[in-house]
C-alpha cells in the first residue's frame, strides 16, 4: 500500500514532514560519562533521516535530571556543539528532527548524581525498581522531596535547555511528561503527596508541569513545541488512582497551550494498548494540535490508525534500531531486520550504525 496516507506529507506547525512515520525516542546509552556525544551519534541519527520527524534520545537538561549511565545532555556548550554536528546531518539528508527535554525525578540513583546527592522527586516516595549506573543495577533510595523554592530553579533548568537546544539547530522540542519522570511524577497521586499549591487537587498537581510547559514556549513558542504523555502506563512504579480525569484536564490545558502536537503513549509501555482503563487515545478529542500516536506500532498499524484518523502521526520505536530506512521498507512492504536487544543499551557501533539500509538492486526488487 505505497500509496497509503501513512506516506504523504503532514505540516508540524511551520514545519513540513516528507511522512508521518516518527522515530520515537530511543535511549541507547552511548554517551560519555559527562553526557556528551560520540562521531557514532552524527551517523546514528543521520541513517535515520528518512523518518518524517525525528525525536532525539531523552536528554538530560541538567546533571541533576540524569538517571541512567552514559546518557546524553543539553546544559553545556560542549554538548550544543556536539548536538549540532547531529541536527547538520539529519537536515543534509532532508531530515527534520526534534530535541526531546528529560529530568528524570526519582528514578535515579546517587551515582549518577552531582555529589552523591540523593534524587529529587516531589514528595519522598520510593520507586520500587532499579536504576542504570556504571557499575550496574542499584536499588534506587528514598528520593529527597523538592522545596516550593527550588522549583523556579528547576524550570530555569528547561529554560536553559531549550535554549541550547534551539542553539544546536533543532526544528523543536519535546517536552518529556511521561514514562513515570519528574513532571509525570508531579501529575500523579501515586508519587506527588505535597500538601502545597502542588499537590492534592488535579489543578495543583498539573501546576508545575505547566509553568515548564510555559517556560518553554516561551522559548520556543508554540509551533515548535510537542510533549509526550503516558496516561495509563506503569513505567517506572508510578500509577494514578482515576487517570482519565486528571489526563483530560492535562491535555485540555496543553490544547489551550497551543502545543504543536500531543505525543501519547497508548495503554502500557511496551505492554498492553488496550488495558481494563480508559483509552488514552480517546484524548485526541480534546487537543486542537497534531495527534501522534505511540506502542507496538508496525507498518499494518500505522497505516490502518492513520488512514481511519485515529491518528495523525505514527510514533515508532526499536524498529528503527534495526532498520534505519524503515521507512522505505514500510513504502516497499519489504522484510524488516530483527534487532538484537543484547546490544539495546551502552557499547559502541555494534547494534548502533551498522544494521544495513536495503541496497539499490533490493529496493528495486521490492518496488517491482
Amino acid at each position: 500500500m505505497t500509496n497509503a496516507k501513512l506516506f504523504e506529507p503532514i505540516d508540524l506547525g511551520p514545519v513540513r514532514l516528507a511522512n508521518r512515520v516518527v522515530m520515537a525516542p530511543l535511549t541507547r546509552s552511548r554517551a560519555t560519562d559527562e553526557g556528551d556525544l560520540k562521531d557514532m551519534h552524527v551517523e546514528y541519527y543521520r541513517q535515520r533521516a528518512g523518518a518524517g520527524l525525528i525525536i532525539t534520545e531523552a536528554t538530560n537538561i541538567s546533571p541533576e535530571g540524569r538517571g541512567y549511565a552514559w546518557t546524553p545532555g543539553i546544559f553545556t556548550d560542549r554538548q550544543v556543539a556536539d548536538w549540532k554536528r547531529v541536527t547538520d546531518a539529519v537536515h543534509e539528508e532532508g531530515g527534520k528532527i526534534v530535541m526531546q527535554l528529560w529530568h528524570v525525578g526519582r528514578v535515579s540513583h546517587p551515582d549518577l548524581q552531582p555529589g552523591g546527592a540523593l534524587p529529587v522527586a516531589p514528595s519522598a516516595v520510593k520507586p520500587e525498581m532499579t536504576a542504570f549506573t556504571n557499575d550496574g543495577m542499584k536499588d534506587i533510595p528514598v528520593p529527597r522531596a523538592l522545596d516550593k523554592d527550588e522549583l523556579p530553579r528547576v524550570v530555569a533548568d528547561y529554560v536553559k535547555a531549550a535554549e541550547n537546544a534551539k542553539a544546536a539547530g533543532f526544528d523543536g522540542v519535546e517536552i518529556h511528561s511521561a514514562n513515570g519522570y519528574l513532571l509525570d511524577q508531579f501529575l500523579r497521586d501515586g508519587a506527588n503527596q505535597r500538601t502545597d499549591e502542588y499537590g492534592g487537587s488535579i489543578e495543583n498537581r498539573m501546576r508545575f508541569p505547566l509553568q515548564v510547559v510555559d517556560a518553554v514556549v516561551a522559548v520556543w513558542g508554540p509551533e515548535r513545541v510537542g510533549i509526550r504523555i503516558s496516561p495509563v502506563s506503569p513505567a517506572n512504579d508510578l500509577r494514578d488512582s482515576n487517570p482519565e480525569p486528571l489526563f483530560t484536564r492535562y491535555v485540555e490545558e496543553l490544547s489551550k497551550r497551543k502545543l504543536v502536537y500531543l505525543h501519547v503513549i497508548e495503554g502500557e509501555t511496551r505492554g498492553n494498548r488496550d488495558p481494563d482503563k480508559f483509552k488514552a487515545w480517546t484524548l485526541k478529542d480534546h487537543f486542537d494540535g497534531v495527534y501522534m500516536g505511540n506502542n507496538r506500532y508496525d507498518r499494518d498499524l500505522a497505516i490502518e490508525r492513520v488512514e481511519n484518523g485515529e491518528t495523525d502521526l505514527a510514533c515508532v520505536g526499536r524498529l528503527f534500531i534495526s532498520n534505519p530506512d524503515l521507512v522505505t521498507r514500510f513504502v516497499l512492504n519489504a522484510p524488516l531486520a530483527e534487532w538484537d536487544e543484547k546490544t539495546f543499551y551502552g557499547g559502541g557501533e555494534e547494534g548502533y550504525t551498522d544494521y544495513p539500509s536495503l541496497s539499490q538492486e533490493e529496493r528495486a526488487r521490492y518496488a517491482a
